[in-house]
């Protein structure tokens, strides 16, 4: 039996932030709420009482203006974490983020680099209505300069937040807002794995599950009420969004010759849609069936909660889409 400790994805955020405060003496929070709220999400709940106002910050409501002073702090040599309290308001910080984080190293001539690290709450289901619920991940997932991280599990909350303060470039690190109450163990021995490394979550034969994120336990329950079928379905937990892995992709799709790719993103233009491209530029000649995707709706994410969960990927959508694959001969 695995020995750890029991503790929530919020405890888990919160003791990675509370480690990397106490390693480096750079390393300061600042968003919004993040002192003496304790955090929209009640992440850094304590930390401006254990560390002082120097290093947990509190900002004015302008992501625009506090993500660039995290990107004038990193290149001035220290370790910023700027939290973004939805990635909706992100949206705010794009000239920041993409104008100028993501570009200073190319635009330098290696000469600067932004060793920054911005986190931020993505995803629905909490009935937070259209301005607060999207999946952007695929957005940032876009631009070269910047890495995209997609803890889904206890152990990847623990540890990819002081992977990404080791990187030189910016890192943003995505956090469902569904996982933040999630409960596990961990484990004494747990060790980080490399941030960049896709990992097989459940081993299978007959049919690829490849997902991230918030969607994850969804996937793993989806792959377990199959197994109650005879079919040993495979997940993938791709975890680092750029840059993709893309070895175990094509990996997976050559054990079990078949793919499945669940994204809360919109399927019209989404990491879905690339890692299709991927299997069928790399893996094609393994492929069985096609690849399917099983995305959210095309519409602004409702507030009304039936909804909601109508607008998102659920487990009977993934169990009757990995179904209809293996219809094919």
């Amino acid at each position: 039996m695995t020995q750890g400790t029991e503790i929530t994805y919020r405890e888990a955020v919160r003791e990675s932030i509370r480690e990397a405060l106490l390693g480096d003496e750079r390393v300061f929070l600042l968003g919004e709420d993040v002192g003496r709220y304790g955090g929209c999400y009640a992440v850094t709940k304590g930390l401006l009482q254990e560390f002082g106002p120097e290093r947990i910050r509190d900002t004015p409501l302008s992501e625009s203006g506090f993500m660039g002073a995290g990107v004038g702090a990193a290149l001035g040599g220290m370790r910023p974490i700027v939290e973004i309290m939805t990635v909706n308001f992100s949206l705010l910080a794009l000239d920041q983020i993409v104008n100028n984080a993501a570009t200073i190293r190319h635009m330098s001539g290696g000469q600067f680099s932004v060793p920054l690290v911005i986190r931020m709450a993505t995803g629905a289901g909490r009935q937070l209505a259209a301005q607060h619920s999207h999946s952007f991940e695929c957005w940032y997932a876009h631009v070269p300069g910047l890495k995209v991280l997609v803890p889904g599990t206890i152990e990847d909350a623990r540890f990819m937040l002081g992977m990404a303060l080791l990187d030189p470039d910016p890192v943003i690190i995505f956090e469902h807002v569904m996982l933040y109450n999630e409960t596990g163990i961990l484990p004494n021995e747990a060790q980080p794995v490399p941030m960049e490394q896709a990992v097989v979550r459940r081993p299978g034969k007959d049919v690829s599950l490849i997902t991230y994120g918030g969607s994850l336990g969804k996937v793993l329950s989806a792959a377990s009420q199959l197994a109650g079928e005879g079919i040993e379905a495979e997940v993938l937990d791709l975890r680092c969004l750029r840059p993709l892995d893309t070895a175990a992709i094509v990996q997976t799709v050559a054990r079990t010759h078949r793919a499945v790719v669940v994204d809360e993103g919109w399927r019209t233009g989404s990491l879905a849609g690339e890692i299709s491209a991927i299997i069928m530029e790399q893996a094609f000649w393994q492929l069985d069936a096609p690849v399917a995707r099983v995305c959210s709706k095309e519409v602004p994410i409702p507030y009304p909660h039936h909804l909601e969960q109508a607008a998102l990927p659920q487990i009977p959508q993934i169990l009757a889409t990995v179904r209809q694959v293996l219809e094919h001969a």
